[in-house]
């Protein structure tokens, strides 16, 4: 039986080079988004980026939640959690809805709002090149290694060897392993995650579960329809919320181009 596939990145080895931004924008195909990736940003054509703080840099990227929240609020499975760790998308079920969206606690997926035809948009860790023993684009182009790839379990026991061995070089926590419930993508960095732009916010234990336990709480004498329409009216508020980041983001991409 094949293993979960998953990445570490090593915030200390990245040299901001954006091999890994020019070989997914390669691999799958995506066109031009930014003359200076330092300055893009994720969208339906971008779906990976290096950041600079400072000295330092950061990937951001799908995590590929173990317990995905955007799998579980989709309502005509257009989004699974593969066997190989990939979440992955099918545009030929998605209806737009754009739950998804509003349900990542990293706010990675992105919709094609130019298109005519629409879909969502984001990483599917290089799923077709996992399937034919392949390590991902992004990993493969990397030349100093602060991008790896490998089983997941032997990305863990690694990113745990190097924080003991070397306490003095490394904040002394591992992104991505215990946020959402854990997942597929592994952060290292020298400083702690909000300096570099992390969302370190993520509830500890899987989404899908933390919401259920909030509607546990809820009261039995609250109706169904009660739910529902609160529901609707949060997920409505969301959708408009994550729209005008979008538009927010594309104003300030065709600024600095």
């Amino acid at each position: 039986m094949k293993q979960q596939m998953g990445l570490l990145f090593d915030v200390t080895l990245c040299v901001g080079c954006g091999s890994c931004y020019n070989a997914c924008k390669n691999q799958n195909g995506l066109p031009e988004t930014n003359k200076d990736f330092l300055k893009d940003h994720l969208s339906s054509n971008t779906y990976t980026v290096v950041e600079q703080y400072g000295e330092n840099y950061a990937r951001k990227i799908c995590m590929h939640c173990g317990e995905p929240t955007c799998v579980s609020v989709c309502p005509v499975g257009a989004f699974e959690k593969s066997k190989l760790g990939p979440v992955l998308y099918d545009a030929n079920k998605c209806i737009g809805c754009r739950y998804c969206m509003q349900a990542c606690p990293y706010s990675i997926p992105r919709y094609e709002w130019s298109s005519t035809s629409p879909s969502v948009r984001k990483c599917n860790l290089c799923y077709e090149r996992l399937k034919e023993g392949k390590i991902n684009a992004c990993a493969d182009a990397c030349p100093t290694g602060a991008t790896q790839a490998g089983e997941l379990n032997k990305l863990i026991v690694e990113a745990k060897r190097r924080l003991k061995e070397n306490p003095d070089k490394y904040y002394q926590e591992i992104y991505g392993l215990k946020e959402a419930g854990g997942g597929n993508v592994l952060v290292i960095s020298p400083v702690p995650f909000d300096q570099l732009g992390y969302n370190t916010n993520v509830p500890k234990q899987s989404m899908p579960g933390f919401t259920l336990q909030a509607m546990e709480k809820i009261p039995s004498v609250v109706s169904v329809g009660g739910i529902f329409l609160t529901s609707m009216y949060w997920l409505t508020k969301r959708k408009n919320e994550v729209a005008r980041e979008e538009r927010k983001n594309l104003r300030g991409k065709n600024e600095n181009e």
